[in-house]
C-alpha cells in the first residue's frame, strides 16, 4: 500500500476463519485499547487523522481492514461474511492483543458491525463510538424485504442482492472513477440511493461537489480496491437478510455507553428511537455530510477525545 502520511505499517493476523491486514499504533500504550472500524466501500486508511490523536492520548490503537478489504481475507462464500462472522473477526482480534475488552469505534457499515458486536458479545465491549449510522433496530420482516417495500427494487441494498454481481462488475472496471466520485462532500451512498446511481457514480466523469481527500490519499483506497474488488464488501449486503434472522432471540439493547455522532448534511436521518435501544447514549453533530472523521477531522477528534474522558 502506498502511504502518504504517517500511516503504520501493515501486518498480517490470523483470527479464526481466516486472516486480518491490521494497522497498529501506541503500542506504548499497552491496556488501553481502541479498535476502529472503517465502512463501505472504504479501508483503514479512512482513520488516518484519528490515530495520532488517539495514540496521544494514551490508547493502543488497532486498526484491521476488515473481511473482504484490502489483504484480509476475502472468502468466496457469501455466508461468509455474516454478522456473525464480522463480529467474531474483531473478538478474534481481542483474543489476539490478550484483552477482554475494548472501546470501538465504527463508521457506516463498521458502525453497523460495532452495534452488533456489543449485542453478541456485550462482554468485549467497554465503551462505544459511532459515526454516520445509528443503531437499526430489527424491522417485522427481514431486512432487504423491508427496504424494498419502502424505496423499491432499484434501492442499491436491494440491487446488491436481487442482481448478484453486477454491481461488483462495473465497480471494478471503474474503481478510481468511482471512489473519486463517492468520496465528495454531501454525496453518501444511502437510501434512496439506487443501484443505477452507484452504476452513475461509477461512470460518470462531471464531479460531484467538493473532494473530501487529496489525489494521495485517493490512490490509497484506488489501489487497495484495484488488487480486492468490491464483491467482499458488498457481500456485507447480501447478508443483511441472514443478519436479520441471526439477531431474532437476541437482546436487543446496548448497555455499553455511546457516543453517537451525526454529519447534519448526511443524507442518514438521526434516529428518534435510538435512546430506546441504547439507554446510555449522547449524541452529537457536525456540520459535514457522511464521511464525517475524513470530512471534520479536528472536529471528530475533539468530540471523541471530550467523550473518552468524561
Amino acid at each position: 500500500m502506498t502511504q502518504t502520511s504517517t500511516f503504520p505499517a501493515p501486518q498480517m493476523l490470523s483470527v479464526k476463519g481466516g486472516s486480518l491486514e491490521v494497522f497498529e499504533a501506541g503500542t506504548e500504550n499497552t491496556g488501553n485499547p481502541i479498535v476502529l472500524c472503517h465502512g463501505w466501500p472504504e479501508h483503514a486508511y479512512a482513520w488516518r487523522h484519528q490515530i495520532p490523536a488517539l495514540v496521544a492520548a494514551g490508547y493502543h490503537v488497532i486498526v484491521p481492514n476488515q473481511r473482504g478489504f484490502g489483504n484480509s481475507s476475502r472468502p468466496t462464500t457469501v455466508t461468509d461474511y455474516d454478522i456473525a462472522a464480522l463480529t467474531g473477526d474483531l473478538v478474534g482480534l481481542l483474543d489476539h492483543f490478550g484483552y477482554d475488552d475494548a472501546t470501538f469505534i465504527g463508521h457506516d457499515w463498521g458502525a453497523n458491525i460495532v452495534w452488533s458486536l456489543s449485542l453478541l458479545h456485550p462482554s468485549r465491549v467497554r465503551k462505544i463510538i459511532n459515526l454516520a449510522l445509528p443503531y437499526q433496530a430489527r424491522t417485522e420482516v427481514p431486512w432487504i424485504e423491508f427496504m424494498e417495500a419502502i424505496f423499491g427494487s432499484d434501492n442499491y441494498f436491494v440491487h446488491f442482492n436481487r442482481q448478484p454481481g453486477v454491481a461488483d462488475d462495473i465497480l471494478d472496471l471503474n474503481t478510481e472513477q468511482f471512489l473519486r466520485n463517492l468520496f465528495r462532500k454531501n454525496l453518501p451512498p444511502v437510501p434512496p440511493a439506487s443501484g443505477m446511481m452507484m452504476i452513475n457514480l461509477a461512470e460518470a466523469k462531471a464531479p460531484h461537489g467538493d473532494p473530501i481527500m487529496s489525489d494521495d490519499d485517493l490512490s490509497v483506497f484506488v489501489e487497495a480496491f484495484e488488487m480486492s474488488g468490491f464483491t467482499g464488501g458488498i457481500n456485507w449486503y447480501r447478508n443483511l437478510d441472514r443478519n436479520w434472522h441471526i439477531l431474532a432471540n437476541i437482546d436487543p439493547i446496548v448497555k455499553a455507553p455511546a457516543l453517537m455522532i451525526y454529519g447534519e448534511h448526511d443524507m442518514i436521518p438521526q434516529s428518534e428511537t435510538l435512546p430506546h435501544f441504547v439507554p446510555s447514549v449522547d449524541v452529537e453533530s457536525l456540520a459535514c455530510g457522511h464521511w464525517i472523521q475524513q470530512e471534520m477531522p479536528d472536529e471528530t477528534n475533539a468530540l471523541i477525545l471530550n467523550w473518552l474522558s468524561k
